[in-house]
């Protein structure tokens, strides 16, 4: 399998988009969307991402890396360094490192991965998946 980088790019940027909607109008959608949708939508673009970075490697394969890598950042929450804490302060840290561990945040990860591996699935081959 290989998958088109541009529909992958595209892809990530509207995960983007949803992620950074998802806060901002938190308000107006349920409370347990507000609350969960970032974190899943968070793992969906690494998924993106994983499959940006290898477009060549198989949909569990990049599925696996993406959950791990989730995982791991999420365990590195547990870590409390003076330094990981001022780069977490930041915008960007904050939104691609977290702030403190949730075991639901694995929930949300499992579930937005999962997500991708079914949008993956569902979308054409031709379009999504070959150049």
């Amino acid at each position: 399998m290989k998958r088109s980088r541009p529909a992958q790019a595209l892809f990530s940027l509207l995960t983007i988009g949803l992620g950074l909607a998802s806060r901002r109008y938190a308000a107006a959608l349920p409370a347990w969307v507000a609350a969960y949708a970032g974190d899943a939508l968070w793992a969906l673009l690494v998924f993106w991402l994983v499959g940006l970075g290898r477009p060549r490697w198989g949909r569990r394969r990049v599925a696996g890396v993406a959950l791990g890598f989730a995982f791991v950042i999420e365990a590195s929450q547990l870590c409390q360094a003076p330094w990981l804490n001022a780069l977490r302060a930041t915008t960007l840290g904050h939104l691609v490192l977290g702030q403190g561990f949730l075991w639901s945040d694995l929930l949300c990860y499992t579930v937005g991965v999962l997500a991708g591996v079914g949008l993956e699935q569902m979308w054409p081959r031709k379009q999504a998946l070959t150049s």
